[in-house]
């Protein structure tokens, strides 16, 4: 497939779009500070040289992806609008009006499997620079930038202590079988029963009996984690493959639900946190959010951030956002 090219040309028999639009109009004042050839620059490196269809030029596709972003819109909707609103047509580049779509609707799609962290990038990088020339954004409104994130919730059960030691232990001694590691003794159903009465105990309100009983639980993983090691002590391939499940299952013995930093809530998902929104049907949320802007070297949120922060569609309006505080803070 050939490199996106743009070689649109006007139409001696068809009035140009400049003489028919307001050329005040916000959309075309913004498409005159997007940098639209470092975009070209960018978005090239996502097609290969070679035979085949040119794809879309640049300046469609990035101008329908700044569109969609900025009025929230479907593929269906976008593509309707499109073809009605002349502005529209002169942000992507068209030269006179287009009373057709140059483009299939699935073309969209299979730009978007197409985009990559550094064509991303790229967008953001030129929301700032628009943003920067046009005056909606200032210097010191990047020091401090508050971000509304969302929870992006993981399919993983309620974390317990005993659960998670049992489970540990479990998948310390299958994969010890399926390697063909002896092992002195598999604590199996021992193990079971001790995660069980935990949980009728605590259900009970008999917590001594309950911590005793997690305490048994504790001791079984640490023998576990004992025997498996010295058992691979002199093969480095079988390191290799132990280490990950050794090291988690080590840091879930000795985890305490009171400590503070991070824990360990999923043995398939170690990087699930838990987050608490403040909701009241459920308070807290174990997944995964994304890391807001901060500076180097802020230990905590602060008290009074600016209302404006950084968007990834190219506006000529500041944006505003919920004020939410950060779990994470630091360099």
């Amino acid at each position: 497939m050939a490199k996106p090219r743009d070689d649109r040309q006007k139409d001696l028999l068809r009035p140009a779009l400049e003489d028919i639009i307001d050329l005040s109009h916000p959309l075309v004042r913004l498409s005159r500070e997007i940098d639209w050839k470092f975009l070209d620059g960018r978005f090239a490196g996502v097609c290969a040289a070679g035979v085949g269809q040119p794809p879309l030029p640049t300046r469609l596709v990035a101008g329908l992806f700044i569109l969609k972003h900025m009025h929230d819109l479907s593929d269906e909707v976008l593509c309707a609008r499109w073809l009605e609103n002349p502005y529209y047509q002169f942000f992507c580049g068209e030269l006179s009006f287009c009373h057709k779509l140059p483009f299939d609707r699935s073309s969209l799609t299979h730009w978007r499997q197409r985009l990559g962290e550094e064509q991303l990038v790229a967008l953001l990088q030129e929301s700032l620079s628009v943003a920067h020339k046009s005056g909606a954004l200032a210097t010191k409104d990047l020091e401090r930038v508050v971000v509304d994130t969302t929870v992006q919730p993981k399919a993983i059960t309620h974390p317990t202590d005993a659960r998670l030691c049992h489970r540990a232990l479990e998948k310390l001694v299958d994969l010890a079988q399926r390697n063909d590691v002896p092992l002195r003794q598999s604590y199996r159903r021992v193990a079971k029963r001790a995660a069980i009465m935990v949980g009728r105990y605590t259900h009970a309100h008999q917590f001594k009996r309950a911590r005793r009983e997690l305490k048994f639980l504790r001791t079984r993983l640490g023998r576990v984690i004992r025997d498996i090691r010295r058992k691979i002590a002199d093969d480095e391939t079988l390191r290799e493959r132990f280490a990950d499940l050794l090291a988690l299952a080590h840091r879930v013995r000795f985890q305490d639900h009171r400590q503070r930093g991070p824990k360990v809530y999923a043995l398939h998902a170690p990087e699930v946190e838990c987050i608490g929104k403040g909701k009241a049907r459920a308070p807290y949320e174990f997944g995964c959010k994304s890391l807001p802007l901060r500076r180097q070297g802020c230990r905590s949120p602060p008290r009074r951030p600016s209302p404006r922060a950084v968007s990834s569609c190219c506006t000529l309006r500041p944006c505003t956002v919920i004020r939410s505080t950060a779990t994470h803070w630091g360099r």
